[in-house]
């Protein structure tokens, strides 16, 4: 198994060393042979924005971009599995503290506004942290 995600794109906007690539996003599903007879079949289109630092292109081209696989792991781990943690822990503690199931669920809901407001913050932190690569 290799450590790196790669997809074919071609090059849709240059602006300076920025390019943006439309790449086909698909699921296991959407490359089998039975597709058409199957409704559980996905793909779908995606912008990725690149800075480039190796090469000349031009719009129109195809390129290769690749990231690591290590990303996907970690964008999970703070879109859904940290969250759960929040969201299920304080459900807890705001049951046994309050003895109020609708109070404990909306303060429970309400502890991932600052969490969601603090990833949001630091977008641009994890921009460079979640950033693609054109293969050489």
């Amino acid at each position: 198994m290799t450590n790196t995600i790669e997809h074919q794109g071609i090059v849709e906007n240059i602006n300076g060393s920025h390019l943006r690539v439309r790449i086909i996003q698909t699921s296991a599903c959407a490359a089998c042979s039975v597709k058409g007879h199957c409704t559980s079949a996905d793909s779908k289109e995606k912008l990725i924005d690149i800075v480039n630092t190796t090469g000349v292109y031009n719009v129109g081209d195809q390129v290769t971009i690749v990231g690591a696989t290590s990303m996907g792991m970690q964008a999970v781990l703070l879109a859904f599995i940290i969250p759960f943690i929040l969201l299920v822990g304080s459900l807890f503690i705001f049951m046994a503290w309050l003895g109020n199931d609708l109070h404990a669920a909306l303060l429970a809901l309400a502890v991932l506004v600052p969490y969601y407001y603090i990833l949001w913050r630091n977008k641009d932190r994890l921009a460079r942290t979640f950033s693609f690569s054109l293969k050489a």
